[in-house]
């Protein structure tokens, strides 16, 4: 019976990889990976000999039709991303929509994804909270920037290293110095770092100490108070 999977890889630490997730994927007809060559590594350590195919956010928009077409000729296909949950902030979406509008079955399963421990260990509220990915890089980030000023949840995002300095700054421009902030680095990996404290605390200590791998930021919502 045709199915599309997405199936969420860890982000780090190999033990993360459920026994859920390892035999669906040596189950289904095709695997598609953002990255052939880093998740083949991945496919290999658990002994997984589907057949894989490329699917990333340069190329997406032009293999779903085809995708579609195989489901429906009764495939299952998974898909999986770089690490973490498809389509959080990585391909997915376009294929899941299709899916759903084709009423193809659609399963997502649990898994590790960045932004959940890092939330969570931020000591920040998370009754309720927002997720905001990766912000514009020119374009409408003053806007963006302006908008969130007024946010009162807490406050998720995606920051690469090279540019995590100038955030933490921006954030003391349109937040102010002591809105608290929580930087996680390396989440699940051997330098695993989370760094807490006003906006201008944390943006001394990577100053001071220029970070490195994969960074989820967590900022304290506005106070009404």
């Amino acid at each position: 019976m045709s199915k599309l999977y997405l199936v969420p890889t860890p982000i780090g630490n190999l033990e993360d990889m459920t026994f859920r997730a390892i035999k669906v994927l040596k189950e289904v007809d095709l695997i598609l990976a953002e990255d052939t060559r880093n998740s083949g590594k991945l496919l290999k350590h658990f002994e997984i000999g589907t057949h894989m195919q490329s699917h990333h956010m340069h190329n997406e928009h032009k293999t779903v039709e085809n995708l579609i077409a195989r489901l429906k000729s009764g495939e299952t296909i998974a898909l999986i991303s770089d690490a973490g949950t498809p389509a959080i902030s990585d391909p997915g979406f376009l294929l899941t929509r299709a899916c759903v509008e084709n009423n193809i079955e659609v399963e997502c399963l649990p898994g590790a994804t960045a932004f959940v421990p890092a939330l969570v260990n931020s000591g920040l509220p998370n009754d309720k909270f927002v997720f905001e990915g990766f912000l514009p890089d020119k374009k409408g980030r003053q806007t963006r920037f302006l908008a969130l000023a007024e946010e009162t949840r807490t406050m998720i995002l995606y920051v690469s290293p090279h540019k995590l300095v100038k955030t933490l700054a921006e954030f003391i421009q349109y937040f102010g110095a002591d809105r608290p902030v929580s930087v996680s680095r390396e989440l699940t990996k051997l330098h695993e770092e989370t760094v807490r404290g006003t906006a201008t605390e944390v943006l001394k200590h990577f100053e001071a100490k220029p970070p490195k791998g994969e960074i989820v930021v967590i900022v304290g919502g506005k106070s009404n108070k």
